[in-house]
């Protein structure tokens, strides 16, 4: 079989990572067989959110960076668009990998699709059933423009089946006879490889940072429905700073820019408050090293984050949700995590569970054997052995 060309499509950082377990699985078991050309949206472009990424994570750098930047939803996806699209014209791929639910994910499939680009959609099948969430639309439209769906947990090659996915369908696949898998998810892949690495390159970043294992909490907030509310905001910063200080445990916040800007701007006073508590932690983002280690050692999370919520499964510690509701329902049904919105009370009330008993979780392995980007790879490659 002749090599086969495919396109990655990243933007966000969480894209970038992802997209660094499918770049290392071609590398080691199929570099004879696919041609590799990385489009980096320019979603994320500032330093500390994006180049740092493919440095420290040894990823090959983008062949293509289309400086998108940050704008209105129709502005971005739209830009995001023509640039891909003149990138699907120049290189003419066999196919086009897509990740997750960002805007670029959007933008990829639709410029893909109407171009009859193969589209393969790597997270697909994730709902909320909150269609006001913007990564909701994205996931399914991206979704039903697709040829190939990798579904990374049962819940979500369900919700495929659903909407009238068929996982009976025959070759040869085409947007109009897509075909489902359900294989575990990349992510749990690039824990198991990158975990090491972490500890390596990374072994005095808890001592810097004067952290004790499992004595402090991890917390993100980046999602705009906690960080545009002023309310909200206000009502989950002043809850967790008063349960650090009731327990006498550390809170650590590596906070998005956009987060602190808000504080800075509509929130002064509690900003101040936050940065003259000895029980809080703010620190600029991390990197993914980084990260891992703070999630690794800490004693529970709580974020809105999709992609951390994996992960503190990943590393079995508990997690609250700042959300309403959650793609990884799996883990709620586990109950090692929570949803609590906004909600200073059910904050509370799950802070305090958690962190005074952990004895009874149990953290099933919902996210395959760590050699998913590998089975991708191959139900790829046999695609096109069979047309």
């Amino acid at each position: 079989m002749p090599q086969i060309k495919l396109i990655n499509i990243v933007g966000a950082r969480p894209q970038i990572i992802k997209a660094s377990a499918i770049s290392r699985a071609i590398r080691k078991h199929y570099s004879d067989d696919i041609t590799e050309i990385i489009v980096h949206t320019g979603q994320h472009y500032d330093k500390e959110m994006s180049e740092v990424f493919f440095d420290e994570l040894e990823i090959h750098k983008p062949h293509y960076n289309l400086g998108v930047g940050s704008a209105r939803h129709g502005r971005q996806t739209s830009l995001m668009i023509s640039g891909i699209e003149d990138v699907l014209l120049k290189e003419k791929p066999d196919c086009v990998v897509l990740y997750g639910d960002t805007n670029s994910t959007l933008a990829g499939a639709l410029a893909a699709s109407k171009l009859h680009f193969p589209v393969i959609h790597i997270e697909a099948g994730l709902r909320s059933f909150n269609k006001t969430m913007p990564e909701e639309l994205n996931r399914i439209m991206s979704d039903h423009s697709s040829t190939l769906l990798f579904a990374p947990t049962n819940a979500a090659f369900k919700n495929l089946i659903g909407e009238g996915f068929k996982p009976e369908n025959s070759p040869p696949y085409t947007i109009s006879n897509p075909k489902i898998y359900l294989t575990g998810d990349i992510m749990y892949d690039n824990t198991l490889f990158f975990a090491g690495l972490a500890e390596k390159k990374k072994a005095k970043f808890l001592e810097q940072l004067s952290l004790e294992s499992n004595n402090y909490v991890l917390v993100t907030i980046h999602r705009d429905s906690n960080t545009d509310d002023i309310v909200r905001l206000q009502e989950i910063l002043v809850t967790l700073k008063t349960l650090a200080e009731e327990k006498n445990i550390v809170l650590v916040m590596p906070l998005h820019p956009r987060t602190i800007i808000i504080l800075r701007a509509r929130l002064k006073n509690l900003y101040d408050d936050l940065n003259h508590c000895k029980h809080i932690k703010i620190i600029p983002p991390v990197s993914f090293l980084e990260m891992i280690l703070l999630e690794k050692n800490c004693r529970m999370i709580v974020t809105d984050s999709g992609g951390v919520q994996k992960e503190s499964h990943f590393f079995k510690k508990p997690c609250i949700v700042l959300r309403k509701e959650t793609e990884w329902i799996e883990l709620v049904n586990n109950g090692t995590a929570k949803l609590v919105g906004a909600d200073p009370e059910r904050i509370r009330n799950e802070f305090l569970n958690f962190v005074d008993s952990q004895a009874d979780l149990e953290y099933p392995g919902f996210f395959g054997n760590g050699k998913t980007a590998e089975f991708i790879l191959s139900e790829i490659l046999l695609m096109f052995e069979k047309e």
